[in-house]
């Protein structure tokens, strides 16, 4: 059988992408399409008392604000525009349609607000220390974690903290929506066609199959883009279109994106590890604490690497929030990331105060099993990882003594970090077809955000079927095609992998059943075991002259051949270790990345060059969110106040080095994505720890509050 699964094949989709052929959800047009503008409210807590509206401006259809909007079902969270109250600064308060995008935003502004009984905004975690949100299943005591304080010879406490962030993905949130009847089309920035249908459809009150959502391409999502993606916005949106009989589109400006849907909360962290005289750990004690809205009782930055990554016989992790008057967040790439940069650079403190190397630490507290659980891993080579990375960087090389190597003006450093992140499993189908000209359709109601899916199943389908990748087509991105989940938490591959190849393969099985019943097949007589598949033919295993293509049989049975499967899969965890060095320059404190070297488990790859793709964009994502990503506030407001990439930094490619990826590409056998696990979250966790601890490498100077700017080091 061919076996293009592990190759690192090009995108299918690549050429679209850069000749502007693939459509995104604002691409759309459609006849009498109007345009939709925003109307966000200024102050953070209050009410309306009077709006003037526009509703004789040029080109202005309608204008909607809590008065007149459309009801809408009500969700887990308060939706705007149904009464006067104000509960954050950017909060949706009106809703401008018009002829064309130009009129719509012109006579938005033109809206004039009066506010009475404001509030002063609690804005920052400081402001709302006191009033301490916990879920008991938020946290986890395993052993005696103060007993274990006491056996340990040496012990760290230190203190984190990881300011807000947005998830700025290069296309904007939109959604062009259109109806037919009680039948609604809509196509829609989103991570989930199959989540933002089910929503759209319950807030507008019409049954599910009664919609459709179709996202064929997105710009990046990044969390952004999950149930969020069907937020007020969109679903105002759709409502309005029915009301006004005519397609809508409504596009979020960058600054829109702020405040309107969601941000990686800011984050706190407290710190504890006791440990004997020969690094084995005794105690580890972490407690993060970040933002909640008013509303919402989700924390969306969890500590399971935490709480899985090392062997830890007495452990209290816990998770806690306080509620301050800003939007409600949500998951943003790697969420983990910020509990997992205190405890990694816990761990090279202790490194220090113990004298070890800090792979050498890592190694010593080594486990097979899960810590919080006590249960084995299904698979776990991080030792492998950590020996990959550590002979591909040179580490033995590294002189132990912080800030005394030097070249010039820059003092140099090596720092590394053990990266861990958990996937979610989940069901997804999928449907295969082979047509009678020899080529393959395959579909299922999942997405690419940019991961690579459509290579990627591409690869599981030809593989399984035994055709050539060029004769297959995979097509996503549609509610109409057979369910999968949301695209987050690593999530993709896991699900919707087993579900394609169990379709392909029960194809291949109803072929070659054709053709060895069929008395004038050159295989004709022998059992379904006796017959291989390869290039688009297949052939007898014990004498490959005796061969039949799959066109000629599916030509003859005069039908295309199809099957949808459904299949699952649970989750679990990838990691691997990264290693890079920084120079600092002692005149200004700029740091540059000079190198960085990444080694995972992840199962087996299906794409090297995907995979590698995933680690590039965590490593860069890591830079940036070690030096320089940082929403800010005005605390007397609670408003963004550099909602715009001018202003909001995030590395560039004159910030990133050239990055070395390196994989143990072992199959889980409990996977059934023919043994490969979710990943893509995972190379982003331990880059803002490996940055931070290079930097006290080079300079002496520990930094435990994000981003590591210059005046922290000046």
């Amino acid at each position: 059988m061919s076996q293009p699964v592990g190759r690192p094949l090009d995108r299918v989709d690549g050429i679209a992408k850069v000749t502007g052929a693939a459509r995104y959800a604002a691409d759309r047009t459609l006849p009498g399409m109007l345009h939709g503008a925003l109307v966000l409210s200024t102050i953070p807590r209050g009410v309306i008392t009077s709006m003037t509206l526009p509703t004789t401006a040029p080109g202005v259809v309608a204008v909607y604000n809590h008065e007149n909007a459309p009801r809408l079902t009500p969700g887990r969270s308060p939706l705007p525009m149904q009464d006067a109250t104000v509960n954050t600064n950017g909060q949706i308060i009106g809703y401008v349609v018009a002829e064309t995008l130009e009129q719509a935003q012109d006579a938005a502004a033109m809206v004039t607000v009066t506010y009475g009984q404001q509030q002063a905004p609690k804005t920052f975690i400081d402001d709302a220390r006191g009033e301490i949100y916990l879920r008991p299943e938020q946290e986890l005591i395993v052993g005696d974690p103060q007993a274990g304080l006491a056996q340990a010879d040496v012990k760290v406490t230190s203190h984190f903290t990881t300011p807000t962030h947005h998830h700025n993905a290069i296309e904007p949130h939109a959604i062009v929506a259109h109806w037919e009847g009680d039948r609604f089309t809509a196509h829609v920035a989103t991570q989930g066609v199959g989540g933002t249908r089910r929503t759209l459809a319950g807030a507008v009150a019409v049954p599910e199959a009664n919609g459709r959502v179709v996202c064929e391409y997105l710009g990046g999502g990044f969390g952004g883009k999950t149930s969020v993606a069907a937020g007020p916005y969109a679903q105002f949106t759709l409502a309005i279109a029915r009301l006004l009989n005519r397609p809508l589109k409504l596009v979020l400006t960058r600054a829109q994106t702020y405040s309107v849907i969601g941000q990686r909360a800011e984050y706190e962290a407290e710190v504890t590890l006791g440990a004997k005289r020969d690094g084995t750990l005794t105690a580890l004690i972490h407690t993060g604490t970040q933002q909640l809205s008013r509303a919402s009782e989700t924390l969306y930055s969890p500590n399971r690497s935490v709480q899985r990554l090392y062997a830890t016989p007495n452990m209290h992790t816990r998770a806690q929030g306080v509620r301050l008057d800003l939007p409600t967040a949500q998951f943003m790439r790697a969420p983990e990331v910020c509990g997992h940069f205190a405890l990694e650079t816990t761990m090279d403190e202790l490194s220090y105060e113990l004298g070890l190397d800090p792979v050498e630490l890592r190694l010593r507290n080594y486990t097979d099993t899960n810590p919080s659980t006590g249960q084995p891993f299904s698979s776990k080579f991080l030792r492998e990882a950590y020996l990959l990375g550590r002979n591909e960087f040179g580490w033995h090389r590294r002189n132990p003594r912080p800030g005394v190597t030097r070249d010039g003006n820059d003092f140099i450093g090596w720092g590394m970090a053990t990266e861990m992140h958990a996937y979610e499993g989940g069901q997804a189908a999928a449907m295969v077809r082979v047509n009678p000209d020899g080529t393959a359709l395959a579909q299922c109601g999942t997405q690419d955000i940019g991961t690579g899916t459509y290579t990627v199943m591409t690869q599981v389908a030809a593989q399984a079927l035994g055709i050539p990748t060029a004769q297959v087509t995979f097509q996503l991105g549609d509610s109409n095609y057979p369910a999968a989940g949301t695209s987050a938490s690593s999530a993709t591959v896991p699900s919707v992998t087993g579900a394609v190849d169990k379709a392909a393969q029960a194809v291949r099985g109803a072929v070659i059943q054709l053709a060895i019943t069929d008395e004038t097949s050159p295989l004709h007589g022998l059992t379904p075991e006796q017959v291989v598949a390869e290039h688009g033919y297949l052939f007898a295993a014990a004498d490959r002259s005796r061969r039949v293509s799959y066109r000629d049989v599916v030509t003859k049975h005069g039908a295309p051949v199809e099957n949808t499967a459904t299949s699952s899969n649970v989750g679990g965890n990838s990691c691997g270790a990264v290693f890079c060095e920084v120079r600092v320059d002692a005149r200004y404190g700029r740091v540059r990345v000079t190198k960085m070297v990444g080694a995972y488990d992840c199962g087996r790859v299906l794409n090297r060059r995907t995979a590698r793709s995933q680690v590039i964009g965590g490593m860069t994502w890591g830079i940036s969110t070690a030096l320089m990503e940082h929403t800010m506030y005005d605390g007397r407001t609670a408003r963004v106040t550099n909602p715009n990439m001018s202003t909001y930094l995030v590395a560039v490619n004159a910030d990133v080095p050239n990055l070395q990826v390196l994989f143990v590409d072992k199959p889980d056998p409990v996977s059934t994505a023919l043994g490969a696990r979710g990943f893509g979250e995972t190379p982003m966790t331990g880059v803002p720890a490996a940055i931070g601890n290079a930097i006290y490498h080079a300079t002496g100077r520990r930094v435990r509050d994000l981003p590591i700017t210059q005046d922290k080091l000046l």
